[in-house]
């Protein structure tokens, strides 16, 4: 990665590991980085996924982005991808959970959603934030 991204979603996981498992091989993120404490908790995670990234930890850890998200809800986190297709074959190969089929939407992009293991929502699309289309 030559930059680092200026919006990095940040979540927490009961399960942190796998988590990033699931995230790397279902999704296609490529572990940059985890730091493990002592017990062996993810104390913090950074996945990458071309030129975005996203950070992650396991719930406990008892730091003060933990006990923030104590009752947050999930999330949701949109990843551009050019091959909707393909991705959403490589999801369903390691058993995602796919809550929206790929679609062609009317704004001229394709898309699918997908749940992770612990409930946030995980939207695939070539639609491009922040360019005049998809």
């Amino acid at each position: 990665m030559s930059q680092s991204p200026s919006i990095c979603p940040t979540l927490v996981y009961a399960d942190a590991k796998a988590a990033i498992k699931q995230l790397t091989e279902a999704f296609g993120f490529t572990e940059h980085a985890v730091y493990e404490d002592e017990a062996g908790g993810v104390v913090h995670a950074e996945l990458a996924y071309g030129n975005g990234m996203v950070m992650l930890g396991s719930k406990g850890t008892g730091g003060e982005f933990d006990k923030l998200m104590t009752n947050a809800g999930p999330a949701g986190v949109f990843i551009h991808v050019d091959d909707v297709d393909a991705h959403h074959s490589r999801a369903v190969e390691h058993g995602v959970d796919v809550v929206m089929e790929p679609r062609d939407q009317e704004y001229g992009a394709r898309d699918y959603m997908a749940r992770d293991i612990e409930g946030n929502i995980w939207s695939f699309g070539t639609y491009a934030p922040g360019t005049d289309g998809p």
